[in-house]
């Protein structure tokens, strides 16, 4: 038994020279199952739920293809990663739909630092309790995801200090989230800023986990970790999936791993440490100086992840995936994303080229997987 998982992804999309460019509009009116964004820039697909990773591999990669095919037919056109407008362009919002107002709210309030491309992890869990106590952990843990994914060091082509640009500059909102201590109290929580306007909608909730489903709040049946920046490699994602995954059924298991109870540090203390933790793993991400939410020592990013891989991974083999989790110590011995296209541009790589090198290599490992595990699924 698994839990059932399934993806948001947002991506930009431009040339090959890693130029973005709007074409959200023409690629939800010609194909189905991807929306736009606020920004045209963009455009997102959702993955339905599977337990299985096989299936979900094929749900990551066969859209991916889609839009990439549809989009060499338009033009000299390709998918772009990373998750900030990595070589420009953040001078200027470029509206998918001028005439939805929530919409109009985002750009006058939040600007282009709300124009990025990212994964959503969602894992269902029907039981709102059980639910809020996920919500509990992964977020101290949050941190953590983000340093695994981080793919964002470069904006309007120069490195900003951050490796993941995207959550450095995002806009947390509303700015203060607690810990849920139940479901009782993230509708209350929730119903006071509506009331006070410092959410718009109940999808306004811009923190690195929340609780979501069907008429939130009330009626909720997955966890949706939102901290992650954009991870093209699917075998990746799914290992950081794999993780927490393993790491809910540790507490499914032990209920003790909940952070209200297993800790010396109280509810509010743990907000203002895992907000710093955010910030330190944006900035740094595997080499991210952390403190562990259980007594506030000082640990390394990519040490703490170490441990939990160690502490899981039985629970993967008994489930049966551990070979999806495995993945994860190549990312912690090779670094994220960012960290080796910093490498690269320290070797004198200027971003253009460093872009331009990812986005061929992108286009490479998707035709490798369409051809030599999509297609042997089907078969």
């Amino acid at each position: 038994m698994l839990l059932s998982k399934g993806f948001e992804i947002e991506m930009y999309t431009g040339t090959p020279q890693g130029e973005i460019v709007g074409l959200s509009n023409r690629i939800v009116a010609d194909l189905d199952g991807f929306v736009t964004e606020p920004d045209s820039r963009n455009v997102e697909y959702t993955t339905a739920p599977f337990c299985s990773y096989d299936r979900l591999l094929c749900a990551l990669v066969r859209p991916r293809r889609q839009l990439r095919a549809y989009l060499e037919r338009l033009g000299n056109y390709t998918l772009i990663p990373g998750s900030t407008l990595s070589l420009g362009g953040s001078d200027r919002f470029y509206r998918s739909d001028p005439s939805n107002p929530y919409h109009g709210y985002i750009e006058q309030t939040y600007g282009t630092n709300v124009v990025t491309a990212s994964v959503h992890i969602n894992i269902g869990i029907s039981d709102p309790e059980l639910l809020m106590r996920a919500c509990r952990l992964i977020r101290v843990e949050a941190p953590l995801y983000l340093a695994l994914s981080a793919s964002s060091p470069f904006l309007d082509g120069r490195p900003t200090g951050y490796h993941s640009t995207r959550w450095g500059l995002f806009p947390k909102t509303p700015s203060h989230v607690p810990l849920f201590e139940s479901h009782a109290h993230f509708i209350q929580w929730t119903e006071e800023q509506l009331v006070a306007g410092t959410m718009q909608n109940v999808r306004h909730l811009w923190s690195s986990v929340r609780p979501n489903g069907n008429r939130r709040p009330y009626d909720l049946n997955r966890l949706e970790l939102r901290i992650c920046d954009l991870i093209v490699d699917p075998i990746a994602l799914l290992a950081v999936t794999a993780l927490l995954e393993a790491r809910l059924w540790q507490l499914i298991t032990d209920p003790s791993l909940d952070p209200l109870e297993k800790t010396i540090l109280s509810p509010e203390d743990l907000v203002t440490l895992t907000d710093a933790n955010e910030d330190a793993a944006a900035r740094q991400s595997l080499d991210a100086q952390l403190q562990h939410w259980q007594d506030g020592r000082t640990i390394l990013a990519g040490e703490w992840i170490a441990q939990i891989y160690e502490e899981v991974r039985a629970i993967a083999k008994k489930r049966g995936y551990s070979c999806f989790l495995s993945p994860l110590q190549k990312i912690l011995k090779e670094g994220n994303t960012a960290q080796r296209w910093l490498k690269s541009h320290n070797q004198n790589l200027d971003s253009r080229s460093v872009m331009i090198e990812a986005i061929q290599a992108m286009v490479d490992q998707e035709q490798e997987l369409e051809d030599k595990l999509c297609e042997q699924l089907v078969a």
